[in-house]
């Protein structure tokens, strides 16, 4: 006996991905809804290789009644109107969105981190899926941390457009292809041109300096995995389609050598370690691009701080970053709450 699952937000990146993944990973589902905006009412999207197709309905009209687990891939505006409504009529949600990640009565569940968590998910019916850059992060993060005790996290991000949407993705294609032709580049999505470029600002700038991409990474590592880890980020976006890579410099309370470190993560669940010391022995985001791992590699030692570890983290964020998260917390929920039969 399977679930009944709404995808919210089919049409999108995200959504579609979910949908993939969902038939990928043989979730049980005894009915799939693909939900959508009203333009998108109708529009017939692909589940599973099976060549099924499913019709988006209007997500104004929807009713969740009767519907276990809906996954929002929507974004903040149409979630803090649907989301709440679908909860109280007895469907759990899983939100994509940042709109409840720091909610104290919402649990922001990566499944290899921290899943005992979960269990608050009935104080609102809504599970927040985190931030892509920080998904990965932590589950690079948290096996070390439960061996040598992280005290002090700085990252660099390297951000593809794909974070952005689709809008975002077209914009550097365009870009792209308007500069070997000589033609005018105007940005749109971004604020300044993508192509051939990197832009250090993602979301909005807050009054000490830093944006709200890389406040979230702080705030949602620490409600994720220990509130007195220290995180400072820097958080860049690149001309990359799909997959995010980050440079992370890691200090911790006690020794650990990179040694230790690569036999740990070699063993993480949802680490991939390929750290091989010679040319083209670390991964790239063309090679992680659909993947569902978390790939790490460049681990040595910082000789500039005790204890100090720096590597290299990379990650499909249309994945990890977002709809297989999701559709793990679904698994997760199952397991431990939904059990069907």
């Amino acid at each position: 006996m399977g679930y009944r699952v709404a995808v919210v937000g089919a049409t999108g990146n995200v959504g579609r991905e979910m949908l993939a993944i969902l038939a990928e990973r043989e979730f049980p589902c005894d009915e799939i809804a693909a939900v959508a905006s009203p333009r998108s009412t109708g529009t017939e999207i692909e589940f599973g290789e099976t060549g099924r197709m499913l019709k988006c309905k209007n997500l104004e009209h929807f009713d969740f009644t009767g519907w276990d687990i809906a996954l929002f891939a929507a974004g903040s505006g149409p979630t803090q109107i649907y989301a709440h409504k679908a909860a109280e009529q007895g469907c759990v949600v899983i939100d994509n969105s940042s709109l409840y990640r720091m909610d104290p009565d919402v649990p922001l569940i990566v499944p290899e981190v921290n899943p005992d968590a979960i269990d608050g998910y009935k104080a609102k019916n809504i599970i927040a899926n985190p931030n892509c850059s920080t998904a990965q992060m932590v589950v690079a993060l948290k096996p070390l941390h439960d061996a040598a005790t992280i005290k002090r996290v700085v990252v660099s991000t390297y951000q593809s457009t794909s974070g952005a949407g689709k809008a975002g993705m077209d914009e550097l294609f365009e870009q792209s292809r308007a500069i070997f032709v000589g033609d005018p580049v105007e940005p749109r999505k971004f604020t300044k041109q993508i192509a051939f470029n990197v832009i250090p600002h993602i979301d909005s700038f807050l009054d000490d300096g830093s944006t709200k991409e890389e406040w979230k990474m702080v705030v949602e590592t620490k409600k994720i995995m220990d509130p007195k880890i220290k995180v400072s980020a820097t958080c860049v976006r690149v001309p990359v389609f799909v997959g995010h890579s980050e440079a992370i410099n890691i200090e911790f309370e006690n020794e650990i050598s990179a040694r230790q470190a690569q036999d740990i993560l070699r063993e993480a669940p949802g680490c991939l370690l390929v750290d091989k010391r010679e040319d083209g022995g670390y991964i790239t985001p063309v090679e992680c691009a659909g993947d569902g791992a978390t790939y790490v590699s460049r681990v040595r030692e910082d000789p500039t701080v005790d204890n100090g570890l720096v590597l290299w983290c990379v990650s499909d964020n249309l994945r990890k970053g977002a709809a297989l998260n999701a559709v793990q917390i679904a698994e997760l929920l199952g397991r431990r709450h939904l059990k069907k039969g």
